[in-house]
């Protein structure tokens, strides 16, 4: 994000909130303590930027930071009237610079000791309401309209998640699988006592981000404020 020391952006946090309405500077404490990194939400090859958007619009309303979007023969957009701003709040990681962006993707989630979780009406071990969010953090994949998840996905996933139907249509819209996933589970790590919130680091560096969006002129107060510590 930048070179300024924790102590320094401690310091700066409280420096901006007095430039911050009181009402506007709780909401942002209240939002960003419900925060949680230990679910993200993985998209695969989604082309339809209102779905996709719907997604994003999800995650930022039930407290997930990240989403990862994977681009392999699609290109990832948004719609703004859809999304309703809710971009702007959450961290989205793009994979589309390798020969194979969602081998890419999995390697990287993996590194950082997440599980990968399949999404899918074809393939299932788990059901929604069985899945077992104590066993580690997960991210979960949600596949492409037409034809879901690559290959790649099912042969690298360490579960596999299904959300139950009783009805003659086969599988749920993608928006609403991963609304109807995202709500599930994060009212699980809700009620669990699982460490689920942010890091006090990964706090700090997003109340900072969070305060720079909400303070029109942020940068002439950040550049005043730190001459004064040179």
């Amino acid at each position: 994000m930048d070179n300024i020391t924790p102590t320094i952006r401690e310091e700066l946090i409280n420096y901006l909130s007095d430039f911050t309405l009181e009402k506007r500077l709780k909401l942002i404490q209240d939002v960003l303590s419900h925060r949680t990194r230990y679910l993200t939400v993985v998209l695969e090859n989604i082309y339809q930027s209102q779905n996709a958007s719907a997604v994003l619009r999800s995650c930022e309303c039930f407290g997930i930071q990240d989403v990862h979007v994977i681009e392999n023969s699609n290109r990832f957009s948004v719609n703004p009237k859809v999304v309703m701003g809710s971009t702007k709040w959450l961290n989205i990681h793009k994979y589309n610079k390798h020969s194979n962006n969602t081998l890419h993707a999995i390697s990287s989630l993996k590194e950082k000791g997440y599980r990968i979780v399949a999404t899918s009406p074809h393939i299932h071990l788990t059901t929604l309401n069985d899945f077992d969010v104590e066993k580690g953090k997960f991210a979960l994949f949600f596949g492409t309209e037409l034809t879901g998840l690559s290959d790649d996905v099912v042969n690298n996933a360490d579960e596999f998640l299904l959300i139950p139907t009783y009805g003659f249509t086969e599988s749920l819209n993608i928006s609403v699988s991963a609304a109807i996933c995202i709500q599930t589970l994060t009212n699980k790590l809700r009620y669990s006592e699982i460490n689920y919130k942010l890091s006090p680091s990964e706090a700090q560096l997003i109340m900072h981000e969070w305060l720079r969006l909400s303070i029109k002129s942020w940068r002439s107060i950040e550049k005043r404020f730190l001459s004064g510590k040179n």
